[in-house]
């Protein structure tokens, strides 16, 4: 593997984190306003932005466009199982558990062929 392979998969991860917090983040704090929320989503979207655009731009060399986005989705349910467990203190239910999983299984089939 080269760093055209490695480096994509480990900015999407991190581009993930934060556009999580953006997304879900301030569910913590039900009382926050809105605007106030929707603002501060924007701003740490920004950074997700900065990372996700380079790292489809250079992932696209040696993946294709479908491969790039499961990438994503995949990166998008390990990153969002933890954040719901340690941020928002939601436990996973096996059966959200085995649902993601089999998102995973489908997802292998995008790189078969």
């Amino acid at each position: 593997m080269t760093l055209a392979h490695i480096a994509p998969i480990l900015m999407l991860a991190v581009s993930n984190v934060f556009m999580t917090f953006a997304w879900y983040g301030h569910l913590k704090f039900p009382t926050a306003p809105l605007l106030a929320v929707i603002l501060i989503s924007w701003g740490i979207a920004f950074f997700e932005y900065t990372l996700a655009v380079p790292a489809n731009r250079m992932g696209h060399q040696v993946y294709s466009a479908a491969q790039l986005k499961t990438i994503q989705e995949v990166i998008t349910l390990i990153v969002f199982v933890g954040f719901s467990v340690f941020w928002l203190k939601e436990s996973i239910s096996w059966t959200t558990a085995a649902g993601f999983g089999f998102i995973a299984l489908g997802a292998a089939f995008v790189f078969k062929g």
